[in-house]
């Protein structure tokens, strides 16, 4: 089986509220163009970027380097925006905190979520409003509150009760949301019990909020990141809504909504379009809330850029563990310390282009370069590279915009941090 995954329509050179059908959602997997906007896609999701494809047939770098096809990124913002029209995109700084990226989706309209002072000043400086702004990390230095709420942020997360008094003490009468502990089943990149809480504590929480001078404000939930599985927002939301009724008992009217992130990016498997995500996610706000549906935001990172974003690598050394072992083993210049982080547990699994692509391919194992034995990206995944593929060869690694650069380790081993370029 080839790792490869050519574009079909790129070459790679190795010189420098309406529910639509079951059938519907079962649709096309390929981009739709948009001929009115001028942007160049490939013919299928996650393939080769023709932009990208253009600019490396002209450049060619020396250590890895992320290249970004900024139109891409528009191009799966407003995407998601016409598949979830009733809801506020906030999208998540940390996926690829980019200026041209950021300056971007500011043009665009769209909202941020923050994680730390340094992201909410980057969103600052490229003219968003601080009521584009959310603080959505549950984990915050009382300074940090205090700075953000200074420079005008006045949306912010928790999940417990030190956090909530933080909070009251350094951004008084702020709208605060409860991040709501969920399961993750159908994620490729599942997310740990460190964000969120219990539904009954999220209750008390919530109430004790009020109580605090905050304006309880919504509720919040991650169904996991890379989500295959359609139907998880309406597991969560089922929740969500017995949330809602039990604090609307106790005199507490919730007005949000936040559905986290876990929008898929393309990488070996094919993925449901953006626009059966959409049609799940409203099926289901309609299945539980009935026609009075709250304020809706959704946090997508990976699907905005992860697309739009291809890895130029180098093959460093091609070798054998044995005489007889017919398995290769290929290191690249680039590793997990590199910015292929998310290739732990094999999780993430990237597609490859080589410039042998085509040829007779065999078993190999994939590892990073560095002095670390940690640092495998495949051994118990089967991959297969061509037979021809030499040392010194140029290597694509498709769908690599988000969670690399931000990834990246700063000159572990001596190697420097991830390169990065915008077209």
């Amino acid at each position: 089986m080839l790792a490869t995954g050519r574009g079909r329509n790129a070459r790679f050179r190795n010189s420098s509220r309406k529910v639509r059908s079951e059938a519907a959602i079962a649709s096309s997997i390929s981009l739709v163009a948009e001929p009115a906007t001028g942007i160049r896609l490939p013919e299928s999701q996650g393939d080769l970027s023709p932009r990208i494809a253009d600019y490396l047939s002209c450049h060619s770098f020396d250590e890895p380097c992320l290249v970004v096809d900024v139109d891409i990124v528009e191009h799966n913002y407003n995407s998601l925006v016409r598949s979830l029209p009733l809801a506020r995109v906030f999208y998540a700084v940390k996926a690829n905190p980019a200026d041209a990226i950021i300056a971007r989706l500011a043009s665009l309209g769209s909202c941020f979520d923050t994680a730390s002072p340094t992201e909410i000043d980057l969103c600052l400086a490229h003219g968003v409003s601080p009521s584009r702004i959310s603080y959505g990390n549950t984990i915050k230095k009382q300074r940090d509150i205090a700075y953000a709420y200074d420079r005008g942020v006045r949306m912010f997360a928790f999940d417990s009760d030190a956090e909530l008094e933080k909070l009251a003490e350094s951004a008084p009468g702020a709208m605060v949301y409860c991040r709501v502990l969920m399961e993750c089943a159908g994620a490729e990149w599942p997310l740990s019990r460190k964000f969120g809480c219990e539904p009954e504590m999220a209750l008390r929480l919530l109430v004790r909020a009020r109580e605090l001078g905050l304006d309880p404000y919504g509720i919040s939930f991650h169904v996991g990141s890379q989500q295959t599985d359609l139907s998880q927002w309406d597991v969560a939301l089922s929740q969500v809504t017995k949330l809602f009724a039990d604090l609307r008992a106790q005199g507490v009217a919730l007005r949000m909504v936040n559905l986290g992130g876990g929008l898929p990016s393309r990488y070996r498997a094919r993925v449901h379009p953006v626009e059966s995500y959409g049609d799940a996610i409203m099926a289901a706000m309609v299945d539980h809330f009935g026609p009075i549906i709250p304020e809706i935001i959704i946090e997508p990172g990976r699907s905005i850029v992860g697309d739009a974003g291809v890895i130029q690598a180098e093959v460093v050394l091609i070798s054998r563990k044995s005489d007889t072992e017919d398995k290769r083993w290929v290191y690249l210049d680039i590793g997990k310390f590199s910015g292929l982080a998310e290739t732990m547990d094999e999780s993430i699994k990237y597609r490859f282009m080589t410039p042998a692509d085509g040829g007779a391919t065999g078993p190999v194992v994939i590892a990073g370069p560095t002095c670390d034995s940690a640092d495998i990206l495949y051994e118990k995944t089967h991959y297969e590279l061509p037979l021809d593929l030499k040392v010194g060869d140029k290597i694509l690694i498709l769908s690599t915009g988000a969670y690399t650069t931000t990834y990246s380790a700063v000159n572990f081993n001596g190697f420097a941090p991830l390169n990065s370029v915008c077209i």
